[in-house]
C-alpha cells in the first residue's frame, strides 16, 4: 500500500479523527497504572469516601461527579469534569510526614491542568455532610463550563436571517 493511499484511509475500529480530544474537551491522559490504581480504590474506598459518593451520585446541583478518577499520573478522590473541579477528602493521614508538602505538589499539578481543587477533612463528611455538599456544589456554581451552554432564547439564527429585534 502507497504511502498516499494509508493517509486517504479513515481511522478503523471506531476511533475517529479526534480520539481522547472528545472526552473533556482536552487531552488528558492518565497512565495504566493510575488508572488500574482508580479501579482499585473505588473497591476499596474508605467510609467518609463512600458517604460522599452516596450523595454525589445523586447528581447535586445537576453536576456530574466521577469516583477515583484519574487524571494524568494522579487519581483524585471525585471530579466534576465539566467544572474541571477536584474534591479531595483529607483524612487525618493528611497531617503527617511529607503528606501536606505533597498534597501542595499535587493541587499545584492539578492546578497547572486547569482543575481547581477543594480539600475536605474526612470528619467533615462525617458529621456536616450536607455542609460539605453545599460547599462542593457552590464551588462548581462559581467554575465556568468546559463546554459553551446554548442560548437561552434558542439557536442562534440561520445564516441570511433577519434577527426579530433588528427588523
Amino acid at each position: 500500500m502507497t504511502a498516499s493511499r494509508q493517509a486517504e484511509e479513515p481511522p478503523r475500529n471506531g476511533e475517529g479523527d479526534r480520539g481522547a480530544k472528545r472526552r473533556g474537551g482536552g487531552v488528558l491522559v492518565a497512565s495504566t497504572a493510575a488508572f488500574a490504581r482508580a479501579k482499585w480504590e473505588r473497591r476499596s474506598g474508605n467510609l467518609p469516601e463512600v458517604v460522599l459518593w452516596r450523595e454525589l451520585r445523586k447528581r447535586p446541583g445537576a453536576y456530574k461527579f466521577r469516583r477515583q478518577h484519574p487524571i494524568s499520573n494522579c487519581v483524585v478522590d471525585f471530579a466534576c469534569l465539566d467544572r474541571r473541579l477536584v474534591i479531595e477528602i483529607d483524612g487525618a493521614a493528611h497531617d503527617r510526614g511529607n503528606r501536606p508538602e505533597r498534597d501542595v505538589r499535587r493541587d499545584a499539578f492539578l492546578r497547572s491542568r486547569g482543575f481547581e481543587v477543594i480539600r475536605i477533612p474526612a470528619r467533615e463528611i462525617l458529621s456536616n455532610l450536607a455542609g460539605a455538599i453545599a460547599a462542593i456544589v457552590l464551588a462548581c456554581d462559581q467554575r465556568s463550563p468546559l463546554h459553551h451552554q446554548p442560548a437561552a432564547g434558542g439557536p442562534p439564527p440561520r445564516s441570511g436571517e433577519i434577527c426579530k429585534s433588528q427588523s
